[in-house]
């Protein structure tokens, strides 16, 4: 079995939130966010979201599942859906490189907090963006839905697509990962 190399991300202690960032005009905050690469494009959540960053371990394929689902994997006795962002987005599947990586990060259905791990091309770093440097969804020109974006951050001329992860799966799906996980326990 491959060995996992596991980086703890730090979450901030301030209790900053993204998703008190309002971009219609209401109080707005600096955030601390974790950026990674989907398909060439910068991506950011926020850090006190995700538990840690995994380098690509042995995915075990779960049958009858949904496409963008890899499978699931061994986290230290717990079992965790894997999800292939690039596919949940409609792109290719992900091709597996030495960048590529898991971020493990909890998501938040109907109150109850669930683990999956997300299939990125590679994680790039921790980032501090001030409220000023944080824009509004385009309503037009991304390949993703507009519910599944936070924001659009800009750095040094860059920008980077924050993703409410809350929103890119449904209750539906979220259940289907989690019961398709037990059944493999």
């Amino acid at each position: 079995m491959q060995q996992m190399r596991e980086t703890p991300v730090e979450n901030p202690s301030d209790g900053k939130d993204l998703r008190n960032v309002s971009l219609e005009g209401t109080v707005r905050q600096d955030v601390q966010l974790l950026t990674f690469t989907v398909a060439g494009e910068q991506y950011g959540v926020e850090v006190d979201r995700v538990r840690e960053v995994l380098e690509l371990p042995r995915i075990v394929k779960v049958p009858k599942t949904l496409e963008y689902v890899r499978g699931i994997i061994n986290l230290r006795g717990t079992v965790v859906p894997v999800i292939d962002l690039k596919q949940k987005f409609g792109m290719d599947r992900t091709e597996e490189t030495i960048d590529t990586a898991i971020i493990v990060m909890e998501v938040t259905v109907k109150g109850e907090a669930a683990v999956l791990g997300a299939l990125t091309d590679s994680v790039q770093e921790v980032i501090d963006l001030g409220a000023d440097s944080i824009e509004p969804a385009p309503k037009f020109g991304t390949v993703l839905e507009n519910s599944f974006i936070q924001g659009m951050g800009k750095r040094n001329d860059e920008f980077i697509i924050i993703l409410d992860i809350d929103k890119v799966f449904s209750v539906q799906e979220i259940c289907r990962l989690n019961a398709s996980a037990e059944q493999e326990e």
